[in-house]
């Protein structure tokens, strides 16, 4: 739309408001509206019958929709979407939560002020409207109006119809007008509601504890992640935004608390792109007196009760794959699954030249810092992920990669960890918790090393953290699940961007 036209619609608009203004009709002194019904209750779970109708002459029959309430007087709320006139009688398309309803207004029944009045409404102006519930000759569910208020005027046009709101930036920029115009999106962000609440219910039903932790910490640990910084004036101390919700939750399992849970943001100094923003949701649970097998049930159940739950079915479909829930998730050990798909096996590479030179031979770029571990890692990332598009529980990781995490008792140069992947991505991360101070401390101080050779990602020591593992941490399995990829999966989704209601977005102009 051009700027100049732009500008006479929005001019237009506020003539008409003065106008009611000055009439004693100022739609923004309305304070509350008596909504007894929405568009779904009127419309969800019609009957349909055959009618025949006349029009210019010419008998035809169609399939009439009949509503549950047809007959029923109801007060419905929400956003003119649509408006045609035919005279002395005018018809809309009202939008709230649940879709859309047609009203039908007549002059003769309105009146002839009220009527003028329905004329001069806009697209996007919310309104109230009551009457009785009825169906059209054409078959269509509609009320027919006796009693129409103005409770919003909209002094800014929506988009125009036909396009619709397809600009991508402009989407995320205003996810109010996206919402608005955009029913999937709207579908999206109601099934990521029912989401978040189908894990809350699982995890309650099991006894968890949901609890919350801090944002604002001293120590940004827990996972290899830059964290963002702040200074707190009150106190005159920088503090770091968390990167994990770990930390604080493994000290309410020294504390007594035998299962936990939190759902919230954590904040990462990282780069954007379709999978990762700077805040996202993450979901971490603790469970004392169980390890990362217990982990993997959980996580195979949890992801079956919430595709029920939510899409009726365990088999769901991403960018035209097809991936079956209710199967059995695979399990393969990191080792095992570059094996498979590099033809590179670890077992038989006992020192770091050896990695090194396999690394080589595969055009695998590694750093001098690089341990063994982390190049076994690098093989993975390379030639395995891709590949994981099932559920598939890949387990028992390098010890270098994974600080916070108990050693095989068979083999200390692994840990018992997985991480839980599908369509190729990282779902969740799962440890048995290590819970020995001594081994905790030497896995703190060789992260230190790493930060100081320029890993902006190692953690350091985190010395309340060391006080409460001391004192005593029972065997304990956690997991770290990633919401918004959760959402992305069950949704449909292509782009993280398009789960989080408000991505970060570069000010306009910078």
């Amino acid at each position: 739309m051009e700027q100049q036209e732009l500008s006479h619609l929005l001019q237009v608009r506020r003539d008409k408001l003065t106008e009611l203004q000055n009439e004693g009709r100022d739609p923004f002194k309305i304070t509350k509206y008596n909504r007894t019904h929405t568009s779904g209750d009127i419309t969800r779970g019609y009957k349909e019958e055959e009618r025949e109708i006349t029009m210019r002459g010419e008998t035809k029959t169609v399939m009439a929709k009949i509503s549950p309430l047809d007959g029923s007087n109801v007060c419905i709320a929400g956003r003119i979407m649509s408006k045609r006139g035919m005279g002395k009688v005018g018809f809309c398309h009202v939008q709230d939560i649940d879709g859309q309803v047609q009203i039908f207004v007549k002059k003769d029944i309105l009146g002839e002020d009220e009527y003028n009045h329905f004329k001069k409404l806009d697209i996007g102006d919310i309104i109230g409207a009551e009457g009785e519930v009825f169906t059209t000759q054409t078959g269509e569910i509609s009320i027919r109006v006796s009693k129409l208020t103005l409770l919003s005027k909209s002094l800014r046009p929506l988009p125009e119809k036909f396009h619709g709101m397809t600009d991508t930036d402009l989407r995320y920029r205003q996810r109010y007008t996206d919402l608005i115009m955009n029913a999937e999106v709207k579908k999206t962000f109601i099934n990521r509601s029912k989401i978040i609440a189908a894990i809350r219910g699982y995890l309650n039903e099991r006894g968890f504890l949901e609890v919350e932790t801090p944002m604002l910490v001293a120590n940004a640990g827990g996972a290899a992640a830059r964290p963002f910084e702040t200074h707190f004036n009150a106190l005159d101390t920088d503090f770091k935004l968390r990167i994990s919700l770990e930390l604080y939750l493994k000290r309410l399992i020294v504390g007594g608390f035998d299962r936990v849970y939190e759902i919230g943001r954590v904040f990462r100094n990282e780069g954007l792109d379709t999978r990762h923003n700077p805040e996202f949701t993450l979901m971490e649970l603790y469970q004392a007196y169980t390890d990362y097998h217990g982990m993997m049930d959980l996580t195979e159940n949890l992801y079956r009760h919430v595709a029920r739950e939510v899409l009726g079915t365990t088999k769901i479909t991403y960018n035209g794959i097809e991936m079956d829930l209710g199967k059995p998730f695979e399990r393969i050990t990191m080792v095992d699954a570059v094996k498979k798909y590099a033809n590179v096996d670890f077992n038989g590479i006992k020192t770091l030249e050896d990695a090194r030179a396999a690394a080589k031979e595969h055009n695998i770029e590694y750093e001098k810092r690089h341990s063994k571990g982390d190049i076994l890692n690098l093989f993975f990332e390379e030639y395995v992920e891709e590949h994981l598009l099932q559920p598939t529980f890949v387990m028992d990781h390098p010890v270098e990669i994974s600080p916070l995490t108990k050693k095989k008792p068979e083999n200390s140069d692994y840990v018992e960890r997985f991480e839980f992947f599908m369509n190729g991505w990282e779902m969740a991360n799962a440890y048995s918790e290590l819970n020995d101070p001594i081994d905790q401390r030497e896995r703190f101080a060789a992260q230190e090393a790493l930060l100081a050779q320029g890993d902006e990602e190692a953690n350091t020591t985190d010395e309340d953290f060391m006080r409460a593992l001391e004192i005593g941490m029972p065997p304990t399995g956690g997991i770290g699940f990633g919401i918004d990829r959760m959402c992305m999966l069950l949704t449909d989704s292509p782009a993280i961007r398009d789960v989080l209601l408000f991505p970060t977005m570069k000010p306009i102009g910078e």
